[in-house]
């Protein structure tokens, strides 16, 4: 469902080049949806801080793949017609890191930016599959999850969870206002949200 909406939010088709930022090396067909899905498209590259040599195996019509973080990436501007991100943005640090991680993807972009994370605020927490304790403010949430022996997801480098607020915060912070945010429901709940930037030229 959620790759309907990508389809439909940017108007994909396979003639358009496409980043993937925060690519898995994991060969679980669950894991790297998208590149299941744009296998006809040779503009397909990937950026990850995993080894992706299985990947480049597995999905032969990889153009490029690049060792590299999200939040810094050495690449030039508008260089790719897509940028897509999914299920990573909650795990690069801080709300300021996760704001650099937008801005990064936006100025990399060349018409459109689609990133999905899980929603903060749906009652499980599908990294540690406990119901609730993720609505606690965060400080108390680490505490616990430190406590119950995940000190992993209990830091903030490694989970920050984030909710439609924080999404519009970031839009408001770096100044873009040609964006919307899309829910995902899960059992009536909204179990994910899309960021889609449709990025004008200037």
């Amino acid at each position: 469902k959620i790759h309907k909406i990508f389809l439909e939010s940017v108007n994909y088709n396979n003639n358009l080049s496409l980043l993937d930022v925060g690519t898995t090396s994991s060969l679980d067909e669950s894991q790297n949806l998208i590149l299941e899905k744009t296998k006809e498209n040779k503009n397909i590259s990937c950026l990850s801080n995993q080894n992706l040599d299985l990947i480049k195996k597995k999905f032969t019509n990889i153009k490029d793949t690049f060792i590299g973080d999200g939040r810094k990436m050495n690449l030039e501007d508008n260089k790719f017609d897509i940028v897509y991100s999914s299920a990573t943005i909650e795990h690069v640090g801080s709300f300021e890191e996760q704001k650099v991680f937008v801005e990064e993807s936006y100025r990399v972009a060349k018409k459109n930016v689609f990133i999905t994370t899980p929603n903060r605020f749906h009652p499980i927490d599908f990294h540690t599959k406990i119901p609730f304790i993720h609505w606690l403010p965060k400080k108390f949430h680490r505490k616990i999850l430190k406590f119950i022996g995940l000190e992993f997801y209990s830091l903030e480098k490694n989970l920050n969870l984030m909710s439609k607020k924080d999404l519009l915060r970031i839009m408001s912070k770096i100044n873009c206002s040609n964006f919307k945010i899309l829910k995902h429901k899960f059992l009536f709940f909204t179990s994910n949200l899309i960021l889609v930037i449709n990025k004008k030229k200037n």
